[in-house]
């Protein structure tokens, strides 16, 4: 404030400075972007000109592609129901209707598709999958009441090579067949939980969903982190010896695996050659020498049956260096949507909740990849109208991803 001492009137003389810093944030602004297209008209044969409308995702609409990336990230990204970003505009005098809101989501969807068929295109090239499904409460007119519908989960394996990606894949219900149609004549390595309605892929024979003919089984893996979760679910119920027994031969496996997050897929094989296939051959021993000795139809005897009559399947991945231990990735992917069900409660129809899938898919992947999802969103939407089909994959939520 003043740059002579306070005590004797001497000028002041710098010997250095203090500097703190504080965290701040400017909520969202609504602004309007002004289009003047002036028309010219000639007076000799009476023509009128005028520049050319510039191409959008929504032909005519009032919404700017940010206004447009604004509702899909708050509605998909930060699961705010339609009504509270109707009301968040409302605060800055913004009069947006939910029924707008909802046109704008559909619309938006449609547009979408073909990146998100695309996405799933690439991800059907991969030779490793993992799938998974959760419920999705789906509105029933007439009943007022609501139906289980079903959205399914087609994720990338990370420990190979190649950009990450989940798909969504919106059905009705919980059919296997949805399963099989989505994935038509894929071959490879699926992981999966113990749900029935994956087992007609890992049969000795199937045929293709339309043309039905006959293709290669598909190969299971199963989930130890599922095998796993029998034994914690025993142990903490009765603090039972032999569910600690497995959970600490299971951890076993895990610290392996932590070893070798970072090696090359040759040193991973070795490393589980080396170490995962005797710990597994000891577990299997023990776990067959116990049931021996465990009462049927016991808890016990159900959680190392689990194990037991899957132990192909659990044990498929110690074989190579690039197949998962388990199917958390593709959970960990899910778990995004049961919070935003508690938030937005149900879909309002079975097409809605296809155009839900399409940009849930488009964000998640963003998200695997290290993208700002709002940011490649944004970008994607001005682009979009006027982007050639033949270069869609520069589109795709990976392409400028490390």
């Amino acid at each position: 404030e003043s740059c002579t001492c306070g005590k004797c009137g001497k000028d002041l003389i710098k010997i250095g400075e203090d500097i703190s810093e504080q965290l701040d944030v400017e909520p969202a602004k609504f602004f309007v972007h002004r289009h003047i297209r002036p028309q010219y008209a000639c007076r000799a044969c009476e023509t009128i000109t005028a520049a050319p409308i510039p191409a959008a995702v929504i032909d005519g609409g009032m919404a700017a592609v940010g206004l447009l990336t604004w509702v899909l990230i708050g509605k998909f990204l930060d699961h705010l129901p339609l009504y509270r970003l109707e009301q968040i505009a409302a605060r800055d005098g913004v009069i947006l209707s939910r029924s707008t809101l909802a046109d704008w989501v559909g619309r938006l969807g449609v547009a979408l598709q073909p990146l998100t068929d695309r996405l799933a295109w690439h991800l059907l090239q991969r030779d490793c999958l993992h799938a998974d499904e959760t419920p999705v409460p789906q509105l029933d007119p007439g009943n007022g009441k609501t139906k289980k519908a079903y959205l399914w989960a087609y994720r990338s394996n990370d420990l190979q090579t190649g950009p990450k990606i989940i798909v969504f894949d919106y059905q009705a219900g919980r059919s296997g067949r949805h399963a099989q149609q989505f994935l038509q004549d894929w071959q490879g390595h699926l992981i999966v939980d113990d749900y029935a309605g994956y087992k007609a892929l890992f049969a000795a024979a199937r045929a293709h969903p339309e043309t039905q003919r006959p293709l290669e089984p598909c190969l299971e893996l199963a989930c130890w982190a599922h095998a796993r979760r029998k034994f914690f679910d025993l142990f903490q119920a009765s603090q039972s010896p032999v569910a600690q027994e497995a959970l600490n031969r299971i951890a076993e496996l895990y610290v392996i695996e932590a070893e070798g997050r970072e090696l090359a897929t040759d040193e991973r094989e070795r490393l589980r050659a080396e170490k995962s296939l005797p710990v597994l051959a000891n577990l299997h021993d023990w776990l067959q020498q116990t049931r021996l000795s465990t009462a049927p139809n016991s808890a016990t005897a159900k959680a190392i049956d689990y194990s037991l009559k899957r132990w192909p399947a659990l044990t498929r991945y110690a074989e190579t260096g690039d197949l998962p231990i388990d199917n958390n990735p593709v959970e960990n992917s899910i778990r995004p949507i049961a919070l935003g069900k508690k938030n937005w409660l149900f879909a309002g129809s079975e097409r809605a909740g296809q155009r839900a899938a399409v940009i849930q898919t488009l964000l998640g992947t963003a998200k695997l990849n290290g993208l700002d999802p709002a940011a490649w969103l944004k970008d994607t939407l001005e682009k979009l109208p006027t982007w050639p089909n033949s270069r869609i994959d520069e589109l795709l939520p990976f392409a400028n991803a490390d």
